[in-house]
């Protein structure tokens, strides 16, 4: 099974959607003992922005996980959470994202996306899916008001339900583990993951045995991404998994690959997973 994240980076606008977004990067970062890094970019960027910025210190206290009143190195100290705040003055919010992931790589990216549109404030013009893109990171969307797998009010997991869409490009076999691994480092076992394809034939796919997870695969008929949304709410699903290698058409310039309509219409948290073509 591939291994998960490290370094964690969470973007951010300062706005509730962010906020939510923040407490999956940190909830993540606190299981996985990795290095967090929030990154507000925006042009004129200033002191007043610093105040504003996730109070870690202050959720962490909330969710019971440090005492009242702790220090900042007691993040590290007793979580082994390294946290980094970086403000960045930036006309262009995806240049700025990318140019940062390009000198300081992360395994993750948490990104707010608001409503049924995916589009966060700060980010116009589909710019969450571009960063995610053009990164060449995992990407994990969270829009605003989901049913999620992640309390804001005391950091607690509830991952139950996961849907992995998977086609024979790109290769899925990578969201297949990755749904495994959050099943295991997340999940509330044991934990139900749905392979969905859509289309005749399920394709030839290696599923990890383990004690924390089961595999219910199913084939359906119709159009993939309208399946897709109709299955991770019938489950009803806490989390989706896909694979992608950037847009599927020349049409899809027009209206985003099926993964970006995906996500701007689930009602639940997306994973993304690069995979470069040809694989």
């Amino acid at each position: 099974m591939q291994p998960f994240v490290q370094k964690v980076l969470h973007p951010t606008d300062l706005s509730p959607a962010s906020d939510v977004a923040f407490a999956y990067a940190l909830a993540i970062a606190v299981v996985r003992k990795a290095a967090l890094t929030i990154l507000n970019a925006h042009k004129d960027f200033d002191h007043e922005d610093w105040t504003r910025l996730p109070r870690v210190r202050e959720v962490l206290e909330r969710w019971g996980l440090l005492e009242a009143g702790s220090s900042r190195a007691d993040v590290f100290a007793k979580l082994a959470v390294k946290v980094s705040k970086v403000g960045v003055d930036a006309s262009d919010p995806v240049e700025a994202i990318l140019g940062f992931l390009g000198e300081h790589p992360h395994d993750l990216m948490v990104l707010a996306t608001e409503g049924r549109e995916g589009l966060p404030r700060f980010l116009h013009g589909s710019v969450a899916q571009q960063a995610a893109r053009g990164s060449g990171v995992r990407a994990l969307f969270v829009p605003e008001g989901c049913r999620g797998f992640v309390s804001l009010a005391d950091g607690s997991l509830s991952l139950r339900r996961i849907l992995v869409p998977v086609a024979e490009r790109p290769d899925p076999q990578a969201a297949v583990e990755s749904a495994a691994w959050a099943a295991e480092a997340l999940g509330l076992p044991p934990v139900a993951i749905h392979v969905l394809h859509v289309g005749a034939t399920l394709p030839d796919l290696d599923l990890p045995p383990g004690d924390t997870w089961t595999w219910h695969p199913m084939t359906r008929p119709g159009d993939p991404v309208e399946e897709i949304l109709a299955v991770a709410e019938e489950l009803p699903a806490d989390l989706l998994v896909m694979t992608t290698d950037g847009r599927d058409g020349f049409i899809d310039v027009f209206r985003g690959s099926h993964v970006e309509r995906v996500v701007r219409r689930a009602a639940c948290p997306v994973a993304t997973l690069p995979i470069p073509k040809g694989i």
